[in-house]
């Protein structure tokens, strides 16, 4: 899949490796990633391309309305990872 603003993404290097998060923004070989928790819109996670995995890309998701460049809340984004999470556990039975 192609990472790019928008995509829903899994963390594979460094301390928040297994963490989930969107790309909020592309400089060059960085990106920066949001989580709505931890890592905030007004204070994103600056990480290299290489070190994240593209996950699928669901409609109606918070990455949607970043790559329109609407306004999306941490809330939305927090709360759709909570969801992911939830609903990956109940796969893995």
């Amino acid at each position: 899949m192609k990472i790019e603003n928008g995509s829903f993404v899994k963390s594979v290097a460094g301390h928040d490796k297994g963490g989930y998060f969107f790309i909020f923004r592309e400089e060059g070989e960085y990106i920066y990633l949001v989580d709505g928790k931890y890592r905030r819109l007004d204070c994103p996670k600056r990480k290299k391309k290489k070190h994240v995995e593209a996950l699928l890309w669901e409609k109606h998701s918070p990455g949607e309305k970043i790559r329109e460049n609407k306004k999306v809340t941490d809330e939305e984004i927090k709360h759709f990872i909570r969801c992911f999470k939830r609903e990956e556990q109940v796969v893995r039975r």
